[in-house]
């Protein structure tokens, strides 16, 4: 499940994916970020990656379209996390989910909610 972080307002929406990641979970997390396009056009987003297991095969689909769908209208995007491949994938996945993609470790969230938000 994707979990909506306090701290979440506004145009901003952080979100904490916990354990392994199905499709349904997208399913329940698109209408959430649809919602804040309609309403903003511009959207900032946050994902802590703490809780994060896996992702399920049949979610990894939901994960792309999710990323072809949304990508201009996502300014932001920083990811939180404490693994190596974390940071790989903030790098190598940028241009496919937001315009703009920033690495934080776990340690540095608030920084990573400040980069966000400005």
């Amino acid at each position: 499940m994707f979990k909506v972080m306090d701290g979440s307002s506004g145009n901003v929406l952080g979100l904490q994916p916990q354990g392994k990641i199905e499709k349904q979970d997208y399913a329940e997390m698109i209408p959430k970020v649809e919602a804040l396009v309609q309403e903003f056009k511009d959207v900032r987003m946050l994902c802590d990656m703490s809780e994060f297991k896996t992702e399920a095969p049949s979610a990894m689909f939901a994960d792309m379209k999710f990323g072809n769908e949304f990508r201009h209208n996502i300014v932001k995007m920083a990811i939180v996390g404490d693994k190596r491949w974390e940071e790989w994938i903030t790098k190598l996945s940028a241009p496919f989910y937001a315009r703009e993609a920033k690495y934080f470790h776990t340690a540095d969230l608030a920084k990573a909610w400040e980069w966000v938000r400005s």
